[in-house]
């Protein structure tokens, strides 16, 4: 899931190489934390939150596969 998030993020942003993803992993859903450079935080969020909405909705697909819950949280 960490992969998959980072993939994402780096294709929308200007500056890949800021991108960073962290996973905090519980019993049942882990915390996925995704920090950008604070210029391309917009690009990751999109208007009115739609591409932050679209990652999401693709964790919660790829990681209902595996039978866990994941969450995206992007830190400014």
């Amino acid at each position: 899931m960490k992969d998959l998030i980072g993939y994402i993020a780096r294709a929308l942003v200007d500056h890949p190489e800021q991108v960073s993803v962290s996973e905090i992993e519980g019993n049942q859903t882990s915390v996925l934390e995704l920090k950008v450079a604070k210029e391309d935080l917009g690009k990751v969020i999109g208007k009115q939150g739609r591409t932050a909405r679209a990652m999401r909705t693709i964790l919660s697909a790829a990681s209902a596969k595996v039978k866990k819950r994941s969450v995206l949280e992007i830190i400014e």
